[in-house]
């Protein structure tokens, strides 16, 4: 289930506006009833429950994507490990790190599919 925040500002976004923390912020009471809108002074009407319903799928979608990217950003070869790799093949002529990095670079990407 798409987060409140994901939904919100996906259906900011659809009225071309961008997240600003002074002006909406969203809350939980821990009393059982989930995250709610408690303030919004945008030039737009607060979105009603059936609105921000409506952006599920996107923010499904988007909130997946985010978890791939950030998983990639784990598991990617370090900024070093590129620039030895690469350094070794163009100034030593020696392309077998360079060829290692390749391979784990594209291992993360084919582990972590974006769709």
């Amino acid at each position: 289930m798409a987060s409140l925040y994901i939904k919100t500002k996906l259906f900011l976004e659809d009225n071309s506006k961008t997240w600003d923390d002074t002006k909406v912020s969203l809350q939980n009471n821990s009393d059982g009833n989930g995250d709610f809108i408690a303030s919004w002074s945008y030039d737009i009407a607060q979105p009603t429950a059936e609105q921000l319903a409506s952006y599920e799928t996107a923010g499904n979608t988007a909130e997946t994507l985010a978890n791939v990217l950030a998983q990639r950003e784990i598991e990617y070869p370090s900024l070093k490990e590129f620039a030895e790799a690469y350094c070794e093949k163009e100034i030593g002529g020696d392309s077998t790190k360079w060829n290692a990095y390749k391979t784990a670079y594209n291992k993360v990407r084919t582990d972590n599919p974006k769709e």
